[in-house]
């Protein structure tokens, strides 16, 4: 992960290279961007399917159950 000051220098060039870009090179950029975000999106909806199936498949632990587990870790 990057820095905040890594993260604004970077933007900061991606700025000045779309303000020099042909409109057709601003819509591919755009067409990927939106493309990556919906693959994510995608990523993270099948993500918490996966979980609520296992949920339903092998049940839920307790509060309690993971405190007892923790402490037997310890021990």
């Amino acid at each position: 992960m990057k820095t905040d000051r890594e993260r604004e220098k970077l933007i900061k060039d991606i700025t000045v290279l779309l303000y020099q870009a042909y409109d057709s090179t601003l819509d591919e950029i755009y067409t990927l961007l939106k493309t990556i975000d919906d693959q994510e999106d995608e990523e993270d909806l099948k993500a918490i399917q996966e979980a609520r199936e296992d949920i339903r498949i092998n049940g839920t632990v307790t509060w309690e159950e993971i405190k007892n587990e923790m402490k037997k870790d310890v021990a």
